[in-house]
């Protein structure tokens, strides 16, 4: 059993040194053109880094852009651990019906109340 395997066990510099490993294969096999292979390391890459932020930073009921995808924002329920649970919304303020969990690395600044 490796003592390291989850990161919530990892310390700051650990989980900055994976993010650097994750980022550097996610350019491999972005130019060996495997994009499955890119999405997954990404995709890790956004975990750990969410780790290395603070839950207590991000509010339910409070509605936040996403730093990936500029058409949508996300409107927090709850968060669990380093996941935001919530919903997206679109530019037509239409909020899509089904819950999701994405890590709190993709949410960017607070949006302003109307």
């Amino acid at each position: 059993m490796s003592t390291n395997y989850r990161y919530s066990d990892y310390s700051i510099e650990q989980l900055r040194a994976e993010i650097g490993k994750l980022k550097e294969k996610a350019q491999k096999a972005e130019q060996l053109g495997n994009i499955s292979e890119v999405a997954v390391n990404e995709r890790k890459m956004q975990v750990a880094l969410a780790y290395t932020l603070n839950p207590k930073d991000f509010k339910a009921e409070k509605i936040y852009t996403l730093k990936t995808d500029p058409g949508y924002t996300f409107k927090i329920n709850y968060i669990n651990g380093v996941f935001a649970w919530g919903h997206r919304i679109n530019l037509l303020n239409e909020m899509n019906e089904q819950e999701e969990a994405i890590p709190i690395s993709l949410l960017g600044d607070a949006v302003k109340d109307k």
